[in-house]
């Protein structure tokens, strides 16, 4: 499968913005969804995860309450709407697939390449 993130940019402490990743190849919904982040320098971190139905999200603690992960099968599409954004959201966003059902684990096979994000104070 292939991946497309888009919908990155440039947005003030507080604000909004709503990711999209668009995927190619292989039945989309046969996977589980991920997106992951990543500053230079700093390790990759995981963001949220949801389930091939779409009816399982699963969230990292610091986007908790923040972030919602959805998708639709018919569109080959997942998204990650991203609200009260704060300055420590920047980063490279990275969209993941993988056939694995284990929601929590981030043993992604696909990737897609990054959108940035940037969030200003």
């Amino acid at each position: 499968v292939q991946l497309q993130a888009s919908g990155g940019g440039f947005v003030q402490a507080g604000g909004s913005l709503r990711l999209s990743c668009a995927a190619s190849g292989r039945a989309f919904g046969s996977y589980t969804m991920g997106w992951f982040r990543q500053v230079p320098g700093k390790e990759r971190e995981f963001v949220a995860a949801i389930s091939r139905s779409g009816t399982i999200p699963y969230y990292a603690d610091s986007v908790k309450g923040r972030f919602t992960i959805s998708r639709e099968n018919a569109r080959s599409t997942v998204y990650l709407q991203m609200n009260s954004l704060k300055p420590e959201d920047t980063a490279v966003y990275y969209c993941a697939a993988k056939s694995s059902v284990a929601i929590n684990r981030p043993d992604y096979d696909y990737w897609g390449q990054g959108t940035l994000v940037t969030v200003s104070s």
